[in-house]
């Protein structure tokens, strides 16, 4: 498939390609005279990255976390250590909403049972 299509079809941000081919991650014989040329493995390399974006990596680790795939089997810790903490993060980003969620169900439970006596006289329940 061509760049075009691959855009297209899945709806992958040209950009996305390009890091791709920048960083080598996609096979470059298949550069041709029309232009570059996608398959399934590339296919699924696209897919990784965009899971990354995804689930949160700056660009800056993405590229990293595809160079250690690349690397091999050798690097699975570090790749772990990568998605451990982008986990770590994720979860605290998590906690942190389900706080405010708490605050503004207090609010919100605070509001439906108010003194309408103590709202009149313009009292802060």
């Amino acid at each position: 498939m061509s760049k075009e299509e691959v855009c297209a079809r899945y709806g992958i941000p040209p950009e996305v390609l390009d890091e791709c081919k920048r960083w080598g991650l996609c096979d470059a014989a298949k550069a041709v005279m029309e232009g570059w040329r996608y398959d399934g493995h590339d296919m699924e390399v696209l897919g990784m990255v965009l899971t990354l974006h995804d689930v949160g990596f700056a660009t800056e680790d993405v590229e990293k976390y595809m160079r250690l795939v690349l690397e091999g089997p050798a690097t699975r810790a570090a790749r772990l250590r990568m998605l451990d903490g982008r986990r770590d993060k994720t979860l605290a980003a998590m906690h942190e909403l389900e706080d405010r969620l708490t605050k503004i169900d207090h609010l919100r439970y605070e509001t439906r049972h108010e003194d309408s006596g103590a709202q009149a006289k313009g009292k802060i329940a």
